[in-house]
Formats: C-alpha cells, sequence, structure tokens
C-alpha cells in the first residue's frame, strides 16, 4: 500500500500481533467497539472493569459471536503511523485506521454506507463483501450520512435485488471502497477467524477548500463587528446579509491565489481531522 507496501503490512500487522494488543488490556475502551449484527453497538460497561478496558471480558463477547473493532490505530502502533502519514503526504488526505476482528461465521455491521473512501486490507481468514451502488450522492458528515437519511426498505429492497458486487477478500488482497457504496461484510466461513484493517481516507472536497478560503477573513475587522439583536430579529437582516456577502464577494477577489494554494496544500498534508 502506497510506499511501505502489501508485503510489509502484511508482516508487521498479523492477527497473533492484533491478538495481543487486545489480550493486553492496554486498548483504550474509548477506540473498541463491540457489535454484532443486526444489534447494535455493546455499551463499553460489557467489556470494562473498574473503568478499565477487560480483555478476558473482550475475549468472552468475542467468543460469542461479537466483532471487536480496534479503532485509530495509527495512534498507537508506529508502523501504522508512518503508513498514515505516507497516504496523507502523497495524497493530502487525512486518515485513520481501524482493525476488525471478527469471529468464523459472524457479522459485525449491516448494510450501511460511509461518508469517506475506504482500502480494505484482509490479514487473515476471508470476509465475503456484498456491495450496492450508491443510493445517495457524494455522503459527507452532516449530510447524507446513512444514519441521517436512512429508510426502513432499504435493507429489504437491497436483500431482495442481491448485491451489485460480491467479493471474497483473501489474506493479502485489499479492496477500494468508494464512498457512498453500501457494503454487507461478513464471514461466510464457519471455521475461520478474519482480520482485517479499513484505512478510512478522508477526500478533501470543494467545501473544505471553501472554508479555507474564508479562513483568514478574521483577520479583517469587518467580519468581527456585531451584529446587533435588533438587527437579527427584524427587517433589516436581509440588508445585513447582503452586506456580509458584498463584503465576501470582495476579499475572496483581492487574495493572491497562488500563496492561498500554498497554504491549502500545506494544510491538507498536515491536518489531522475535519468536518467533512
Amino acid at each position: 500500500m502506497y510506499e511501505r507496501g502489501a508485503t510489509e503490512l502484511d508482516r508487521i500487522i498479523t492477527s497473533v500481533f492484533l491478538n495481543d494488543y487486545v489480550d493486553s488490556g492496554c486498548v483504550p475502551a474509548s477506540e473498541i467497539a463491540v457489535v454484532k449484527a443486526p444489534g447494535p453497538s455493546l455499551n463499553r460497561d460489557a467489556f470494562m472493569t473498574h473503568g478499565r478496558t477487560d480483555p478476558a471480558k473482550l475475549r468472552a463477547l468475542h467468543d460469542r459471536g461479537h466483532t471487536i473493532r480496534l479503532g485509530n490505530l495509527q495512534r498507537v502502533v508506529p508502523f501504522l503511523a508512518a503508513v498514515s502519514r505516507d497516504i496523507q503526504q502523497e495524497t493530502g488526505y487525512s486518515n485513520y485506521v481501524h482493525a476488525f476482528m471478527t469471529p468464523p461465521g459472524n457479522q459485525g455491521l449491516r448494510h450501511h454506507w460511509d461518508q469517506q473512501l475506504a482500502v480494505i486490507a484482509q490479514i487473515s481468514g476471508i470476509k465475503r463483501w456484498q456491495l450496492w451502488l450508491p443510493p445517495v450522492e457524494a455522503p459527507m458528515r452532516e449530510f447524507n450520512e446513512s444514519w441521517r437519511v436512512w429508510r426502513e426498505d432499504y435493507i429489504p429492497g437491497w436483500d431482495a435485488a442481491g448485491p451489485d458486487i460480491e467479493i471474497d477478500l483473501r489474506p493479502g488482497q485489499s479492496l477500494l471502497l468508494p464512498r457512498g457504496w453500501v457494503h454487507n461484510p461478513y464471514v461466510a466461513d464457519p471455521d475461520a477467524h478474519s482480520v482485517h484493517l479499513t484505512f478510512a481516507i478522508r477526500e478533501r472536497t470543494p467545501l473544505w477548500l471553501a472554508e479555507k478560503l474564508i479562513a483568514g477573513a478574521i483577520e479583517e475587522p469587518a467580519f468581527r463587528r456585531i451584529v446587533l439583536p435588533g438587527d437579527i430579529a427584524g427587517a433589516a437582516l436581509a440588508e445585513r446579509v447582503r452586506e456580509t456577502r458584498d463584503a465576501l464577494v470582495r476579499y475572496l477577489g483581492a487574495l493572491d491565489m497562488d500563496d492561498i494554494a500554498v497554504a491549502v496544500r500545506r494544510a491538507a498534508r498536515t491536518e489531522l481531522e475535519y468536518l467533512s
């Protein structure tokens, strides 16, 4: 994957490594999700003792068919931190890495879509991915996320039609999953565990560029003046809005696009989180 290659990824991030991480009790509870389809994620109390992650409870839940998701491994595994930085340097896209450990013949998350591109890297076992074309256009955080616009007839309709694509992902293989594509992954093999990594890659958008363009407006006194309560509540509000729009157009027209491009590229390669 990228400069470091899938071979090195498979050699360093193994199912043994991830199992040892779980059994160590070092995984922060805030970075753990435990889920078994069709139910929701379990409350953290299900795998904590005295305010700490309890590896014995986690293992027992996994043995009963629950998927364990280990979040943000790029924060705790040096090799994955380096891979994450490489991805961002090459693409300008912020990203994070989750691991999913699913027991034989079981499923964690059911049908859903994500608001970012994902690269799935299968570490061990075989996971079957049923995929459907996006039901919404270009989902983002706070817009067209699956849980915000979900319809009860989605899953029955998808199941009745059958998947547009079905893939059995094997160890050493990877899957590029564009944002918005519906996926329903599960372990079909009743005898083999599945472990995979998800590299969630947050693509930049024109809205992100627009946010960068107006970020410097705070340095202009005109944009820091108070809008009076009477203006907000009264007929003058439309005029204040027009004045602000016109001021913004003037501000944007005066920007040096070459200088802005340099700053935006720097931000793209260094920002770790953003909201879109």
